[in-house]
């Protein structure tokens, strides 16, 4: 499921492949929505830089145009020799770049564009962006002032917003209110400063630990990867409680949680995050 550490780590994979390179073919098919890309256009074009946004994908090009991509649910980025045999079938790319030594495919994206960059500057979905909570130097304080914009929500979908932060998806969502002990459906307007300040630093630095390759990861050691997202009806791995899920917000998504670990305000007020909590060592290297 591309989250913003998937996007993070899509960038670093293209950008050695792409970045500086000169596009020697390319061709594309209709995307589900917006209009056709002229693929034909990007021949002889260089790629100037290949950047992630929360969970948008920028590659740059120096004629001005950047290619946006989302890729939604289902939706990824491969990159391959030049000849190598492909991995997903070839009916669903939405775009195939390639340079001297590589073919860079989109496969099934949400949505697909190329734009001049000034366009792209003031695409309305991306300027209203909240701060992107993989970048190193994110400003926590300015995502606080936004989710207190939202203090009728509940947490659990507000930091699915991502005009209040870039980056958050259900399993994020779902791993780091577990870790904070806050139940996902406790008013944004209950919780201290404190303690959500304690919690988006928590979970900026648990996505910075995944922005390497391998497998997301929410928890080390032996057993589950993860502490509760996907584990309905499984025991909880701190209380042996059984863990829930339900759909929550407008789009129905799903939401994994402890009742147990993570009571609801009534019962218990959510505490600040105690650093070993997660039973994970310290978090090195996310700065």
């Amino acid at each position: 499921m591309p989250e913003g550490d998937t996007l993070y780590r899509i960038a670093h994979r293209l950008r050695p492949v792409l970045a500086g390179q000169t596009i020697a073919a390319a061709s594309a098919w209709r995307p589900r929505r917006g209009p056709a890309i002229d693929a034909a256009s990007l021949v002889g074009r260089g790629v100037e830089s290949v950047e992630a946004v929360g969970k948008h994908l920028l590659i740059a090009f120096d004629d001005q145009r950047v290619l946006h991509s989302h890729l939604g649910m289902t939706g990824s980025w491969h990159a391959y020799p030049v000849a190598a045999a492909w991995k997903k079938p070839p009916g669903r790319a939405a775009i195939v770049l390639t340079t001297a030594t590589h073919s860079v495919v989109n496969f099934s994206p949400k949505q697909l564009e190329l734009v001049s960059s000034s366009r792209l500057r003031g695409a309305s979905h991306l300027r209203r962006l909240g701060p992107d909570l993989m970048l190193p130097g994110v400003d926590l304080g300015a995502v606080l002032k936004r989710l207190r914009v939202h203090n009728a929500a509940p947490i659990g979908e507000a930091v699915m917003n991502q005009t209040i932060a870039a980056g958050i998806g259900n399993v994020y969502k779902s791993e780091s209110l577990f870790l904070a002990k806050l139940n996902p459906w406790r008013r944004v307007g209950s919780i201290d400063d404190r303690t959500l300040l304690a919690y988006l630093q928590a979970t900026h630095e648990l996505m910075r630990q995944n922005r390497g390759a391998g497998m997301r990861t929410t928890r080390l050691g032996s057993g589950p990867r993860k502490w509760v997202y996907g584990r309905r009806g499984d025991a909880c791995l701190v209380c042996s409680e059984v863990i829930q899920m339900r759909r929550q917000g407008d789009q129905g998504r799903s939401t994994y949680w402890c009742p147990r670990c993570q009571p609801p305000a009534a019962q218990q007020p959510a505490p600040p995050i105690d650093a070993g909590a997660s039973r994970r060592p310290p978090i090195k290297g996310c700065s």
